[in-house]
Parts: C-alpha cells; sequence; structure tokens
C-alpha cells in the first residue's frame, strides 16, 4: 500500500512539475527575438483574442494558455493594444501581461514626410488605424478643422522627431500629440522672429520645407531661406525646383527641364507668386531655426556650385546667376557624358 502510495505521489509531483512546466516555462514557438500581439479595439473578447492566437502561433500550448487566462480573469480586464512577447515567454508572464494591461508603446520617428499619402502610410503601418481611413481624415476639410488647418496645410503640425504612442491610438489622437509638440515647438522667441521675417508659424514651415529639399548643407540653409524672403517681398516667383518636384509628385526627379516648370498645380511656384498652400515636406528644427533667423541679405539668386560640393552660390543680380548657373550645367552635362 504504501507503494503504492508513493507511486501515485510520484506520478502527482511529475505531473505537476509538467503543468508548471507549461505555465511558467518557454512557451513561444518563433525563432525572433521578440514578437508582437494586437489585440484590437472591440475585439476584447475571448473568442476573438484566441482566434488572433491560433492564427500567428505565437504559443505551443495555446488550449493551456485559455484555460490559464480564464482562472487569472484575464477575459474581464482585458484592454486592446499591442503586447510584446519576448522569446522564450511564458504563457502565465503573458496571460498576466494582458490581464495588467502591460500594453507596448509604439515609437514613431517622423522625418521628411512628403504628403499626406505619405503621413497615411507611415502611421497605418505602426498603428491600429488603417492607412485609408488616416488620408481620408486628413483629406477631409471638417476633420482637419479642429487643428486649425486645412487638407493642405495639416502636415504644419509636424515638428520632426520620435513619438511615442499607444498602437490603439486614434487619428485623432495622433494628430493631438503632434499638435501638442508643435506648440511647445512654436515659442513665443520663435514666433517673434517668424513675424521679424513677415511670416506665420505656418507660412515659415512651408518656406522652411523648400529650404530643406534645397540643400543638406546647413551653412548655405540661411542664406537660401534669405533669397526666398527676398523674392517674397519683391513679389517675385519663388521658382524653387523642389516645388516642382513635388508638383509632378517625382521627388528623385535629377534635373528639372523647362517643360516641367509649366505643369498645372498651385505648389508650382514658377507659375504662381507666394508660397505654395502647404509644405513640401517636413523640415528638421535645424532647418525651421535657420529661416527664422535668415540673414538680411541681397540675394535674389542661387544655384549648386559646379565642382559638386553641394554647396551652393549666391547671387544678388541675374547676369551673375547666369554665369554660375551655366557654369553648374556644364559641368552636369560633362559629368552625365562620363556616364555614357
Amino acid at each position: 500500500m504504501r507503494r503504492i502510495l508513493t507511486l501515485l505521489l510520484i506520478v502527482l509531483l511529475i505531473l505537476a512539475a509538467a503543468a508548471a512546466y507549461l505555465v511558467l516555462g518557454p512557451g513561444t514557438a518563433f525563432a525572433p527575438e521578440k514578437k508582437s500581439f494586437y489585440v484590437h479595439t472591440g475585439k476584447t473578447d475571448q473568442p476573438s483574442v484566441m482566434t488572433s492566437m491560433h492564427s500567428v502561433k505565437y504559443f505551443r500550448f495555446p488550449q493551456v494558455f485559455q484555460w490559464l487566462a480564464t482562472q487569472m480573469g484575464v477575459w474581464d480586464h482585458l484592454k486592446p493594444g499591442r503586447y510584446e512577447i519576448p522569446n522564450g515567454y511564458s504563457l502565465y508572464h503573458f496571460a498576466r501581461d494582458l490581464r495588467d494591461g502591460r500594453t507596448t508603446p509604439i515609437h514613431l520617428i517622423l522625418t521628411n514626410v512628403h504628403t499626406n499619402e505619405e503621413l497615411a502610410g507611415a502611421l497605418g503601418n505602426l498603428f491600429e488605424p488603417d492607412s485609408l481611413d488616416v488620408i481620408r481624415f486628413l483629406d477631409n476639410p471638417d476633420s482637419v478643422r479642429s487643428y486649425d488647418r486645412d487638407t493642405d496645410n495639416i502636415r504644419t503640425l509636424i515638428i520632426p522627431g520620435t513619438y511615442q504612442a499607444n498602437w490603439n491610438t486614434t487619428t485623432t489622437d495622433l494628430l493631438r500629440m503632434f499638435q501638442a509638440q508643435e506648440r511647445q515647438f512654436w515659442t513665443p522667441e520663435r514666433r517673434a522672429q517668424a513675424q521679424a521675417q513677415g511670416l506665420t508659424p505656418g507660412q515659415a514651415y512651408i518656406l522652411a520645407s523648400i529650404v530643406e529639399a534645397e540643400t543638406r548643407k546647413d551653412s548655405d540653409k540661411p542664406l537660401i531661406a534669405s533669397v526666398y524672403l527676398n523674392r517674397l517681398r519683391k513679389g517675385m516667383r519663388l521658382a524653387a525646383d523642389p516645388t516642382i518636384k513635388y508638383a509632378m509628385r517625382d521627388f528623385n526627379l535629377k534635373r528639372i527641364y523647362e517643360k516641367y516648370t509649366r505643369v498645372e498645380s498651385p505648389y508650382n511656384t514658377y507659375l504662381y507668386t507666394g508660397l505654395p498652400p502647404g509644405p513640401i515636406g517636413t523640415p528638421s528644427v535645424k532647418t525651421l531655426d535657420a529661416t527664422l533667423t535668415a540673414p538680411a541679405t541681397d540675394y535674389l539668386f542661387f544655384v549648386a556650385k559646379a565642382d559638386f560640393s553641394g554647396y551652393s552660390v549666391f547671387a544678388s543680380d541675374f547676369a551673375t546667376h547666369e554665369r554660375n548657373a551655366k557654369a553648374y550645367q556644364a559641368a552636369l552635362d560633362s559629368l552625365e557624358k562620363t556616364k555614357q
């Protein structure tokens, strides 16, 4: 009898150890360092979550997880969001994360976003709202009016940088996050600098987006901004090549031919005076500040240097500019011939 009891005890211990291993041991079934599990808004019920779990196949014992989650009261407390699963994570720890709402935020890095479509794509790829829903929101005048913007200049809300938000954050709240950061950026000092240049903050942003597209050389940015500011003050057309690229939605154009400057678009600054109706990109903070603090110059023209250094050469009169432009075009033609 004692032997039978001993055997039963051993069996029970083995079963307990096996159960503990199933619950507390490594339960993942994937090779990468980590995976993300998404609980969608409106689908926090047990059937929906278990369907997702069976679909992604991140865990080896989904039936065990379902029983464990029920015992731990997960289904009564589950919140939508992104839950990160490290390789080797146990079923218990994952169930605990779900029960306690330990979601993992998304880190959104925004640098140079040209269009509403690009912004919608970036948000749709990382957050729960679908990119199509985001673009419908961005292109809806009624939707963006609450941010004091229209559909052309809604992107002036974006100060490039890294943002953090929950995966299930709505489009409305994402834009509110951008707006909060934008309001912090536009300090009284920066607003005063914009006013001194004869610009509103929104206009300064649009001009800075053109400057950003013109050069990567920080030392040239204030001077390029001064050229465009002088043109604006004189009522000249900006004739900015990057606006042609935007109008044609071809940001890889290397040369702007005369035929391109006739493309009909409110963003074509060869055809229309003044600033375009919205930004052609999201300028960096450095470029925004370079635009706001652009020096007083008499420059009206600039062109890339013929040495292909990436710097620009500036001129106050057209004759000088024409010589500089011909030198650059000749160097460019020569370079293209060597590639043929």
